[in-house]
């Protein structure tokens, strides 16, 4: 056992290398951009109530990640790896509570092998690099997981019982403060599912209501009392607007079908895919005579409610599934260690065929992209992709082959040592695409043109890295979207017509504006709009006066 924990910490670490190299990558739109800018500009006003984007309120989400971000520029300075740290914590933070909340379950074997799944799992180890909110609200999710199933767990005193369940409170405290209600939400329905399926409303009476409530409660209130009482209209666009205009609506222009989640579901535990249907199956069944607190079908009621809310929800996007991903692992490594190695052999090797064939139907990707700038940045994120694929699909097969030879853990570190190889190819890949992804060189060439008094414009478009690399707030032209709460808040940050930007551009004092390239090719050159061009691609074209 303490070679298996030797090699798990070689991995751990392997991984942790892994991260940091993949943490400098140039920031990409819109997510990293926008949530990095908010952190920027907390951190520079020293207002740490009211979140703004781009200078204007913005109260979509809650400021936890904000928070943290912002000390951190505040500490090491503004980067990508700054930007991208609180979110890296948060997964690291996640495998441990996977391993503890498994170590407590089972045994440090088991503990091992689900937190081997985890980090085998593409989907939540390459979110664990990407500046998203998702990471921080599945932390916190996952803490308060571990907090109340080892309050649940046998042989708990009360005094530990309590304790433990303060920290599940704490927990889903920091998942409100992380995205919202569902930091609540998800954990009280996997909660009412089970006293209702099981008929064991006695559970309601272990979960320390009133220690609880007084930690969540002093925790989670401060902040909501406080933002309310500076901005009168938060209550009820954060409430009303983020929480069940958001669900019910198709407002967000994110509608999808009801089947959106299930590939991403399945190809996110790449390697275990086709372990999920037997999986959920033994681990429902292994519990039918209940002499404990039955772990296994909570989890999965805890991962079934999540993927139903957000498949029936008018609003998605890939990264809303990932608090799902710790509780497959609790499952997925309990079903390892309780099933013998030659029939896991037989669910792995039918996943090196599904790369291979994935491998060669991206090949002609970038022959089919529409302009040839991209088909060159296409071309090269190509290689890295398919040695990516290759590695990984190779790892899956040796690790197929040692299972059949009756080995368990071993595989396992092969399958995380060729998906941690994957991630950091299929990172570095994306890291090829960053100048159509990325406002990064934009702001670059920006920058020597730019001093305090120059007026910045952003035309009919808004670039969510272009402010952070900038290290300015831009005068939105004609643009709305999620600015529309901070606009009709404070009208005279931005102009609501391309006419008025004209007026305005004229203005004594120099200026620089970022657009489109149609936008300056169709109406502002032929205006007649004396405008000198400094940085030109695909996506963005910026100008400056004369």
């Amino acid at each position: 056992m303490a070679s298996r924990r030797r090699l798990f910490i070689l991995l751990a670490i392997l991984a942790l290398v892994v991260g940091i190299d993949t943490l400098e990558r140039p920031l990409a739109n819109p997510d990293e951009g926008r949530y990095s800018e908010i952190s920027r500009e907390m951190a520079a006003s020293g207002d740490w109530i009211t979140p703004r984007l781009n200078g204007l309120k913005y109260f979509e989400k809650p400021p936890l990640q904000y928070w943290a971000t912002a000390v951190s520029f505040s500490l090491f300075g503004e980067n990508e790896y700054t930007a991208r740290f609180y979110t890296a914590f948060c997964g690291l933070l996640t495998l441990f509570a996977t391993w503890f909340t498994m170590r407590r379950l089972t045994n440090n074997e088991t503990a091992l092998l689900a937190t081997g799944v985890l980090l085998s799992s593409p989907y939540f180890m390459a979110l664990g690099v990407i500046v998203t909110l998702d990471m921080g609200l599945t932390c916190w999710l996952t803490v308060a997981l571990a907090g109340f199933l080892y309050a649940q767990s046998d042989g708990t005193s009360e005094p530990t019982r309590r304790r433990a369940m303060g920290v599940a409170w704490a927990g889903m405290a920091l998942a409100v403060l992380s995205k919202g209600l569902i930091g609540i939400v998800f954990p009280a329905a996997a909660i009412f599912l089970h006293c209702l399926l099981h008929r064991d409303w006695t559970l309601l009476k272990r979960l320390a209501w009133g220690r609880g409530i007084a930690i969540f409660l002093a925790i989670a209130a401060p902040w909501f009392v406080m933002v309310s009482r500076a901005n009168p209209e938060f209550a009820h666009f954060f409430f009303v607007h983020e929480h069940f205009e958001r669900f019910l609506t198709t407002q967000h222009r994110r509608v999808e079908p009801a089947w959106y989640f299930v590939p991403i579901l399945f190809f996110g535990v790449l390697p275990w895919m086709f372990t999920l249907p037997s999986v959920a199956a033994a681990s429902w069944l292994a519990e039918r005579e209940r002499r404990s607190f039955p772990w296994r079908r909570f989890a999965l009621l805890w991962a079934g409610f999540i993927f139903l809310f957000f498949s029936a929800s008018g609003s998605k996007l890939p990264a809303y599934l990932l608090p799902v991903f710790p509780m497959l692992a609790l499952v997925i490594g309990d079903w390892l260690a309780r099933t013998e190695p030659r029939r896991i052999a037989l669910y792995l090797l039918p996943v090196v065929v599904v790369i291979v064939i994935g491998l060669a139907i991206g090949w002609g990707a970038p022959e089919r992209a529409k302009s040839a700038w991209t088909r060159d940045l296409y071309g090269t994120a190509r290689p890295f992709i398919v040695a990516g694929g290759l590695v990984i699909s190779l790892g899956i097969a040796g690790a197929a082959w040692l299972l059949r030879k009756g080995e368990r853990v071993v595989p396992l570190a092969i399958v995380v040592l060729a998906t941690l190889v994957f991630v950091d190819c299929v990172e570095d890949g994306y890291e090829m695409l960053s100048p159509r992804q990325s406002g990064r060189d934009a702001a670059a060439v920006t920058r020597q043109w730019v001093d305090p008094s120059t007026r910045i414009y952003s035309v009919n478009y808004y670039d969510q890295t272009f402010p952070f690399y900038l290290k300015r707030e831009v005068t939105l032209v004609n643009y709305v979207d999620e600015f529309a709460l901070g606009q009709a808040s404070e009208p005279r940050r931005s102009l609501p017509t391309v006419a008025a930007f004209v007026e305005d551009w004229k203005r004594p004092g120099s200026a620089v504006a970022i657009m489109q390239p149609g936008l300056l090719e169709e109406v502002l050159k032929p205006a007649g709009l004396a405008m000198i061009l400094i940085h030109a691609d695909e996506r963005r074209v910026v100008v400056r006066k004369p």
